[in-house]
């Protein structure tokens, strides 16, 4: 994505994979590959080069998001993206991981954008204000948004920053770590994919500049930690995770929540970051085994392991399945972070069910 993104070769090379054939969605779907690949991984990037091989490659990278980001907002690039579409509302949605992928990286990306790019950026972000969120975790596409100009440019619509905040925190929480989506409750992995990373980054933001209820954030941070702890125990002793609920097709992205509590601290008292990294190294290994995850090209698949189109709802296309980049925030962790240099240890479900010592497991 980044190296084509970086030539002005994105919408050129990159596949459209998808149930229905809507040229329209086309359009969105390069948004959407950029959003949420620096979404996952911003925190890498954020760490700046340094002279060992990890380093030099992160230098790397950063000059292509760099680059990359230029010609996604120039109006004379073949590969300028599509902030506002009439027809669908997805702009928004992507719009909103990118902006949760600049706040990530704020020094080692957006600090390195020349002025130009950097205005036709905040532009474009502006100008998804067109769009109006749908009553459920929409309304935080548009908070994150709005907290990434707060953050930026000292200004915001502080009515959408505040609406989707307030629709969680008043309206929505359903107990135990779990909202809902919208009024009802989903069976799914929206809170992770977005309702916990997006609520908990926009209240930090918001908290910083002095906005809102900041007696909300701690809340939310021992939720996001808690909602944490169970997808930690949703991971086999094989390194599987159940198959349920909408967009299965974003693969281990639907551990976003997960990773973003390691990455920000947030894992509750007794839960390893050793044991957590175990666990995650193992959903890797067993999701990427299966045959088919990329194309002859090195493009994602849609599927949950390997190509499975037929698994997948009709928003879903190639640009959509790099959400599994989010389970890569560990990555902007320091080498000697606990996560890291902590000694490898059995995750929870693997421990319970090889018969060792396992906390009991409490409700919030």
């Amino acid at each position: 994505v980044l190296e084509n993104l970086a030539a002005g070769t994105l919408k050129a090379n990159m596949p459209f994979e998808c149930i229905v054939l809507d040229p329209d969605r086309r359009k969105v779907s390069y948004l959407e590959a950029v959003g949420r690949t620096l979404c996952g991984i911003a925190p890498w990037l954020e760490l700046g080069p340094d002279d060992s091989e990890e380093g030099r490659l992160r230098e790397h990278f950063i000059d292509l998001t760099v680059k990359g980001l230029a010609n996604a907002v120039d109006p004379d690039s073949p590969d300028c993206l599509d902030f506002y579409n009439p027809v669908h509302r997805q702009p928004l949605v992507d719009a909103a991981f990118l902006a949760e992928g600049l706040l990530r990286a704020r020094e080692q990306v957006w600090d390195r954008l020349d002025p130009a790019t950097q205005k036709r950026m905040i532009d474009c972000l502006v100008s998804t204000r067109r769009i109006e969120p749908y009553p459920s975790n929409w309304l935080l596409f548009a908070s994150i948004i709005e907290a990434f100009l707060l953050e930026t440019t000292g200004e915001c619509d502080t009515q959408r920053l505040l609406h989707g905040v307030e629709a969680f925190r008043d309206s929505w929480y359903k107990g135990d770590g779990w909202y809902g989506d919208g009024e009802a409750f989903h069976l799914d992995y929206y809170n992770s994919l977005v309702i916990h990373p997006m609520l908990t980054e926009t209240l930090m933001v918001m908290d910083k500049h002095g906005i809102g209820d900041g007696g909300f954030l701690p809340v939310q941070q021992r939720r996001h930690g808690r909602l944490a702890a169970q997808l930690e125990r949703l991971i086999s002793p094989e390194g599987t995770f159940p198959a349920v609920g909408r967009s299965i097709a974003y693969r281990f992205g639907a551990l976003h929540a997960l990773s973003d509590a390691v990455y920000l601290h947030l894992l509750p008292a007794g839960l390893e970051p050793s044991a957590v990294r175990c666990g995650m190294t193992a959903v890797m290994q067993r999701q990427m085994q299966t045959d088919g995850n990329f194309d002859t090209e090195g493009w994602l698949t849609v599927g949950f392991s390997g190509s499975q189109p037929w698994i997948s709802e009709d928003y879903i296309n190639t640009g959509s399945c790099y959400l599994c980049m989010a389970f890569f925030l560990p990555l902007g962790l320091s080498p000697d972070d606990p996560f890291w240099a902590g000694p490898p240890r059995e995750w929870t479900g693997k421990r319970a069910w090889n018969g060792a010592s396992v906390v009991a497991d409490k409700a919030i």
